[in-house]
């Protein structure tokens, strides 16, 4: 078991590239280790199947310089934020013990989406309660609480409390997006069903969004994120 410093919870296999995928390699550049763990295959999608998904997400994660990539198989569509799946999402931050955890955005186009923030967030606070047990590998997992959970944004716009530059990183960001063949824009794809994010408008779409939010602080890509805590600053040179 390797400790992380940043953990993605994201519901779908392609969540955390399309929303923090910037963040992600900005921050492994910058010596931290970083790692995924999908809630569910993705096995709803119109396009391609699981166990593409599963291919795909392998090989983001290369693309990426992951630590760790994982998959909860959650049910893609009818998980729910109950006790079990609580659990499971507990005992994930608990194997890795991650300082900070990014999930999805508090509400989207898709509602998976948001009912992953929720689950997320209510895994993340319980995960710190000692009365809270989880077992893995036939062992008492000790409590652990991240010091920070926050959202990135989706489809539906939210106004973001944080901008990180991923403006070195967009290349890459966009490299490891295109690596889900099956689902984004792909000329030498055989698939014939045509779907929102299948077109090739969608990537301009991801562009423009992260001109916008560059923009808001003065750079070229920007990537944002929402937090129910307040955040602070070491000091006011810090911000931009």
């Amino acid at each position: 078991m390797s400790k992380l410093d940043i953990l993605v919870l994201a519901v779908h296999p392609d969540d955390a590239e399309l929303g923090c995928g910037g963040t992600i390699l900005k921050h492994i550049a910058l010596g931290h280790k970083v790692g995924i763990v999908d809630l569910t295959r993705g096995e709803l999608g119109t396009r391609g199947s699981a166990e593409l998904r599963d291919k795909e997400a392998a090989l983001a994660a290369e693309i990426l310089g992951l630590t760790v990539r994982e998959n909860l198989a959650l049910a893609d569509g009818f998980f729910k934020n109950d006790r079990d799946h609580q659990l499971k999402v507990i005992s994930a931050i608990r194997k890795y013990q991650p300082k900070i955890v990014i999930t999805n955005a508090y509400h989207d186009r898709h509602p998976d989406h948001g009912r992953a923030s929720e689950l997320v967030e209510s895994a993340a606070f319980l995960s710190g309660l000692i009365k809270v047990e989880t077992i893995l590998d036939g062992k008492k997992q000790a409590p652990w609480r991240p010091g920070l959970t926050l959202h990135f944004i989706q489809d539906n716009y939210i106004q973001p409390d944080i901008v990180i530059d991923i403006t070195e990183h967009w290349n890459k960001k966009m490299e490891s997006v295109r690596a889900y063949g099956t689902q984004f824009f792909n000329p030498e794809s055989d698939e014939k069903n045509e779907t929102y994010i299948s077109s090739p408008d969608f990537y301009d779409i991801i562009e423009g969004r992260a001109r916008e939010f560059g923009k808001s602080i003065g750079v070229k890509y920007g990537e944002g994120y929402t937090s129910k805590k307040i955040l602070g600053v070491e000091n006011l040179f810090s911000l931009k």
